[in-house]
């Protein structure tokens, strides 16, 4: 297979949204606009405010409302938004996601509480903050609680950042009477087994670089992802089946968003370099113990990490190391409005 055919390949494995860019301002609107005073206090920010940048995917205090504030018709609209900036994959994780919370009661039996006391699990408490006013100009989004972070900036009314983006199970494979072996990150964990496993004893060197896996994703929630080393196999230097397997992985993570975005993305890579992608890993092998792995490139960086509850417990983010936040949009943005 040539390198155009994979690339090929990999574009049209993109999953569509049927929801263009501009309803996402509307909905976005509408959202808004269902909202009591109170709530739209709660819910609305500066598009400059700090809070934009406060990213993080943990059970933890945040602003913004939540599912537990809405009426029936508030969670529609609130739901609407999510859909519009998500593939049907991407809004089926993070809707499975929050339902884990579920299983984690049972597991716990909902002892785990917040410092404010009020309970740790919550399948409800998930976050909406809408940053600046839908419209033509500069303006984002973010959807956020336990192992949900997502952050949307738009201009032109076209999604130009989706990143940081972060989806987390807990547990990874659910082992409880009415889940019935549920697997949320499923394709993320299956490719990166079946790519490490394919590599040859002279590949295998290149690619992996500890026995031990980082007990987290490395870039955390950090806001500006710096002085992470390069590592790892080259995707050049992989076969041809390999870089299938490659590519396969990668669009599992690309064709979370909505197919305006995912195209973006998957272009500005290509721009960058297929070739200068690599992939690394540490850790097992084998499902059942901890491991890790990573797909960088000049200015894109993919993290998986499974160490935790007896390596049932996964963390995956992507990162735009040139674009996080629309840092690069809004920086050209303002200096072409200063001008």
């Amino acid at each position: 297979m040539s390198l155009k055919s994979i690339i090929i390949f990999a574009s049209s494995l993109l999953l569509c949204c049927p929801l263009h860019a501009q309803s996402v301002v509307q909905r976005a609107t509408d959202f808004l606009n269902s909202l009591t005073p109170e709530l739209k206090i709660k819910t609305q920010f500066t598009v400059t405010d700090s809070e934009r940048f406060n990213m993080n995917y943990v059970p933890i205090s945040r602003k913004g409302p939540t599912f537990n504030d809405f009426s029936e018709k508030q969670t529609k609209f609130a739901l609407d938004l999510l859909k519009a900036c998500l593939s049907e994959e991407g809004y089926r994780k993070a809707s499975e996601i929050t339902k884990l919370d579920k299983v984690l009661i049972k597991i716990e039996d909902n002892k785990m509480k917040m410092a404010d006391g009020s309970p740790m699990r919550d399948p409800l408490n998930y976050h909406f903050c809408i940053f600046g006013e839908p419209g033509d100009g500069f303006w984002g989004w973010r959807f956020e609680g336990h192992h949900v972070s997502l952050n949307f900036s738009s201009i032109n009314n076209t999604i130009v950042s989706s990143t940081p983006s972060f989806f987390g199970s807990n547990p990874a494979i659910v082992n409880i009477a009415g889940f019935d072996k549920q697997e949320v990150l499923k394709m993320e964990t299956e490719l990166g087994f079946s790519l490490v496993n394919s590599l040859t004893p002279g590949q295998l060197p290149k690619a992996k670089f500890s026995d031990t896996a980082p007990s987290e994703i490395i870039t955390g929630n950090k806001l500006k992802v710096e002085n992470i080393e390069p590592r790892g196999i080259s995707f050049n230097e992989l076969t041809d089946p390999q870089k299938k397997i490659f590519l396969s992985l990668l669009d599992v993570y690309l064709s979370n968003y909505e197919l305006g975005f995912s195209k973006t993305l998957n272009d500005k890579i290509v721009r960058a370099g297929i070739n200068n992608l690599s992939f690394s890993w540490a850790g097992s092998m084998a499902p059942g113990k901890g491991h890790y792995y990573r797909i960088q490139g000049p200015m894109l960086l993919i993290e998986y990490d499974n160490t935790q509850n007896n390596a049932n417990h996964v963390h995956t983010i992507v990162r735009d190391l040139t674009n996080d936040f629309a840092e690069d949009i809004l920086r050209e943005h303002y200096q072409k409005d200063h001008k």
